[in-house]
């Protein structure tokens, strides 16, 4: 008999370890990136919403003829102005509109400080 003929074919050991510990140091490196990639987002989507309700709250202040100090809750702009009160990627509370001549808050802007609005945007 030819010992050619009987060796099993397979992965060593070694072999897989080093499958093992490349697929370890992609995830290593993969795996940070998505994480920061899933924060900007997150503060990209308040700002925009920050933006959407700022938008929403100067058009209803001129529609009603008020001043810049007087005040505006959400329920003022939705659904005339928003079809739906947004909400922060970063938490489930809900927007602060405040007053005509402010910008809107994020509720989550005690945390989440890169959540603001109006700041060199």
């Amino acid at each position: 008999m030819n010992n050619k003929n009987n060796r099993k074919s397979g992965f060593t050991l070694v072999e897989i370890m080093i499958v093992v510990a490349i697929i370890g140091l992609l995830a290593a490196i993969a795996i940070p990136n998505f994480v920061k990639a899933r924060e900007k987002a997150q503060v990209n989507t308040c700002i925009a919403n920050l933006k959407q309700i700022d938008g929403a709250k100067e058009s209803w202040a001129l529609e009603n003829k008020k001043k810049s100090t007087d005040s505006c809750a959400m329920t003022d702009l939705v659904p005339s102005y928003i079809k739906v009160e947004p909400k922060c990627p970063g938490g489930s509370a809900a927007y602060v509109p405040g007053a005509i001549g402010s910008n809107p808050t994020c509720p989550n802007v005690a945390t989440l400080t890169t959540h603001v609005f109006g700041s060199g945007q």
